[in-house]
């Protein structure tokens, strides 16, 4: 395999961008089992009293993260992120605005391989999400899994993000005075499986949970999506039926994670790694569908606004395709 290797003479800025990139790879790869056998390991040094006091906090804490998290917007506001906005780069378009008064569900799509475009738009301030739609806070929802990991559930949280949970978006949709908009990647760690450069496959026929939520609380529904999610890696074939997929969707149903097997490129390198390809990420916003609460919908009610979801959802991506070098005879696939 021939590699290519990167030049000597890049810019500061190009390496500060690929380490700010290569930062938030690995504190989503890494960071979390990095973190639980830190928590262990200092049980058996000088150190352990951290350890106990970590685990005092945590059982007070434990509810918070389906309070809303805590997040810290000087955080979110830190240069490292405008340098991984600039790595791809990401831009955040806006079509209309959202009335700051109401709540909303964000159905983010397609979910990619590590969702950059989501953790970039919505969780850090880089692309300008709180001066596009001013008096929203924005909140993505991520596996709760991960919040199970001592000192990462605080990174995270400090984020914005919060458990892929009903307790947990039910908590931000009840308030009053609105104002709060829940992220959610509809196809989750499935959808991952299926992420690779040229594919718009969306999973949504059976992905119902989030239209009842949002008729449960009159949340407002926005879809969402990404163009160039699915360029950043390319993964290795495993088409449904193989045995590669069977295995991947086995560990997925028993983890809750998937597990794809993606590369892209290197640091140093172009040729192989697990960095992403610098491909641009454009992420569209579309038009609010009102819905009105509704605690006890019916089935008809629920596949009638999930068909009408879907429908401006492939719109939305007809709408912009041309614009970001979408083929003009393709279209979105539904499974």
């Amino acid at each position: 395999m021939n590699i290519q290797f990167a030049p000597t003479d890049l810019p500061l800025s190009r390496r500060l961008q690929t380490a700010s990139v290569l930062q938030w790879v690995f504190s989503f790869l890494g960071l979390a089992p990095s973190c639980i056998v830190l928590f262990f390991v200092l049980m058996f040094t000088r150190f352990w009293l951290v350890s106990v006091l970590y685990a005092c906090w945590w059982f007070i804490d434990w509810e918070t993260p389906s309070k809303g998290g805590n997040r810290v917007h000087f955080l979110s506001n830190l240069r490292v992120w405008d340098y991984m906005r600039d790595y791809f780069p990401v831009k955040l378009v806006k079509t209309v605005d959202l009335d700051p008064r109401q709540n909303y569900i964000l159905g983010f799509h397609p979910h990619g391989i590590l969702v950059a475009g989501a953790f970039t738009n919505f969780c850090t301030y880089a692309t300008g999400f709180r001066k596009l739609f001013p008096g929203l806070d924005s909140f993505l929802l991520m596996l709760p899994l991960w919040f199970r990991a001592p000192f990462f559930r605080d990174y995270i949280m400090m984020a914005g993000l919060i458990p892929s949970d009903k307790e947990s978006a039910s908590y931000l949709l009840r308030r009053q005075g609105g104002g709060n908009a829940v992220v959610i990647a509809v196809g989750g760690a499935p959808e991952a499986l299926d992420a690779r450069p040229g594919a718009f496959t969306i999973l949504l026929a059976n992905k119902k949970g989030f239209i009842k939520l949002a008729m449960e609380h009159g949340a407002h529904l926005v879809p969402v999506f990404s163009f160039g999610e699915n360029e950043l890696f390319d993964q290795v074939e495993n088409p449904r039926g193989t045995w590669i997929r069977l295995i991947q969707d086995k560990l997925q149903s028993f983890m809750g994670i998937s597990l794809p097997l993606f590369h892209a490129r290197g640091i140093f390198q172009y040729s192989y790694g697990i960095m992403p390809y610098r491909k641009p990420i454009n992420t569209v916003v579309g038009r609010p569908i009102r819905v009105e609460k509704n605690e006890k919908p019916t089935v008809e009610e629920l596949d009638a606004l999930h068909q009408l979801y879907t429908e401006e959802l492939s719109q939305l991506f007809e709408e912009h395709k041309g614009k970001y070098g979408v083929p003009e005879d393709q279209h979105l696939i539904f499974v």
